[in-house]
C-alpha cells in the first residue's frame, strides 16, 4: 500500500518532446569557418515553456533554425520525441517539420496575396486536409485569438498586431507538439507586444503545448518555466 501512495504522490513524469544534445554549427564565410554554436544542449519537455537568452549574435536564431528542421547543425544531435532528425533525408525532415512544430517569428511571414484565413488553412491543405475541414478549423483559430472579424483581409490590410495573432493561429494548425518563436514580439510596440505574447501563451498552455522561444526581453522570459542561454557559443 505504501509503495501505492508513494507513485501517488509523486509527480508524474512529462515526456521529452525535444532533445538537443551537444549541438554545433559552423558556417563557411569568405573561406573561413565561423563556429557560431559550439556544444551543449537541453531537453524540452512536454506542456514546457523555455525562454532562450543570449547577447544578439550568440546563436539564437542559428540554434531555432537547427532545432526546426530548417539548417542541418554540424554537429550533435537533435531528437524530436524519439525521431532522430539530424540524419533524416529531406522528405521526412519536412513532414516532421510540418507535424510535430510550429513557427512564429518575429515578422509574421504571412503571405501576401492570401487572406488571413488561407494563411491559416494553408499548413492544413499542404499536409492533405480536405478544403471544408481545413475552414472550419482555421475560423476555430481566428476566433481563439481573437481576430475572426478579419479573416477575409490580406496582411497588409491588417495592424502589426492583427498580423501576429494570425501567424499565431497558423502556427497552430497542424495541432504540433512545439511551438518555436523566433522574437514573437519583437516588431510591437510594447502594449501590443503584451497583448500578443499573453495571447501565445495561453494558446500554448490551453493546448498543452512546449514551446521553445528566443527573446531579449528579460520580463517576457521570466514568464517562461525555464530559462537557457547561450554563451560563448554553449548551450544550456
Amino acid at each position: 500500500m505504501t509503495k501505492i501512495l508513494d507513485t501517488l504522490t509523486k509527480p508524474k513524469h512529462r515526456a521529452v518532446v525535444m532533445s538537443v544534445r551537444e549541438i554545433g554549427k559552423t558556417f563557411i564565410e569568405g573561406g573561413q569557418p565561423l563556429t557560431i554554436l559550439c556544444g551543449g544542449g537541453f531537453d524540452l519537455h512536454a506542456g514546457e515553456i523555455i525562454a532562450l537568452v543570449g547577447p544578439s549574435g550568440c546563436g539564437k536564431s542559428t540554434l531555432l533554425q537547427c532545432v526546426g528542421l530548417l539548417e542541418k547543425p554540424t554537429k550533435g544531435h537533435i531528437y524530436i520525441g524519439d525521431a532522430a532528425v539530424v540524419k533524416m533525408d529531406e522528405n521526412t525532415r519536412t513532414r516532421v517539420r510540418r507535424d510535430e512544430l510550429g513557427f512564429v517569428y518575429q515578422r509574421h511571414n504571412l503571405l501576401d496575396d492570401f487572406s488571413a484565413l488561407e494563411n491559416v488553412m494553408m499548413p492544413m491543405l499542404t499536409a492533405g486536409v480536405s478544403d471544408t475541414h481545413a475552414e472550419i478549423r482555421a475560423k476555430k483559430l481566428l476566433k481563439s485569438v481573437n481576430i475572426l472579424h478579419r479573416a477575409t483581409h490580406r496582411p497588409g490590410e491588417m495592424s502589426g498586431g492583427e498580423q501576429q495573432r494570425t501567424a499565431v493561429a497558423r502556427a497552430l494548425a497542424n495541432n504540433p507538439s512545439v511551438i518555436l518563436a523566433d522574437e514573437p514580439t519583437g516588431s510591437l510596440d510594447p502594449k501590443h507586444a503584451k497583448v500578443l505574447f499573453d495571447l501565445l501563451l495561453k494558446q500554448v498552455r490551453d493546448n498543452k503545448l512546449a514551446m521553445l522561444f528566443v527573446t531579449h526581453d528579460m520580463t517576457l522570459a521570466k514568464r517562461a518555466d525555464r530559462i537557457i542561454t547561450i554563451k560563448n557559443g554553449i548551450v544550456g
